[in-house]
């Protein structure tokens, strides 16, 4: 369906962001999804994101014929927002043409929903993009990592806690939906995105 390994010339079309905190210890913590199914997206498309720019770790690819900008802020999550902003405002892409993918403690783990706009839903990350862009109206890939184990715990004791091996291995088979998603957002049928990998086929 889309060319995995051609290679991407001229200025993006759009940007795919992927949300997580850089550094070692984060390395496959919960909330780091983000960071985990960028880098899957940018294998599948034959990309390397290492190429420092905008404040993120970034690389060009070429999407079902469209070229994108696939991006790992390096502000840490809570500023996520500057990276997005400093790469559009280069590239004069509007929010509508950025894909961001993000972990989501309101989802049962290892689900996928997409959806074309919406608030930030209490994660700090989104709030910082919504703020720095000016609007919420940008697609997003939220994987499903589940409500913390219990009442007592605090929320960020919990994002930032580590998967397992057999967590990691189930996040494994998500790869196909989570790319496959960006890949119709960004050819634009998020419509299909949504009916083929939704949770329960909710829009």
């Amino acid at each position: 369906m889309f060319s995995m390994r051609k290679r991407a010339s001229g200025g993006p079309e759009y940007i795919v962001a992927g949300l997580g905190n850089p550094g070692k210890q984060y390395e496959t913590t919960r909330h780091n999804s983000g960071f985990l199914f960028i880098d899957a997206l940018a294998d599948r498309h034959g990309v390397k994101i290492n190429k420092i720019k905008f404040r993120a770790l970034t690389a060009k690819a070429d999407i079902g014929g469209r070229c994108c900008l696939l991006m790992k802020p390096q502000t840490y999550m809570n500023e996520s927002g500057l990276s997005l902003r400093e790469a559009c405002g280069f590239y004069k892409i509007p929010p509508e043409k950025v894909v961001v993918i993000f972990d989501d403690v309101s989802l049962p783990f290892a689900t996928v929903r997409v959806r074309p706009r919406g608030s930030d839903g209490g994660h700090n990350g989104v709030a910082s993009i919504i703020s720095h862009l000016g609007s919420s109206g940008f697609p997003r890939v939220k994987v499903g990592i589940g409500p913390k184990p219990h009442e007592e715990m605090e929320l960020g004791d919990w994002v930032l806690s580590r998967f397992s091996a057999e967590e990691l291995k189930a996040l494994g088979t998500l790869i196909p939906n989570v790319c496959g998603a960006v890949e119709l957002i960004v050819v634009g049928d998020i419509n299909k995105a949504m009916d083929m990998y939704n949770a329960n086929g909710s829009k």
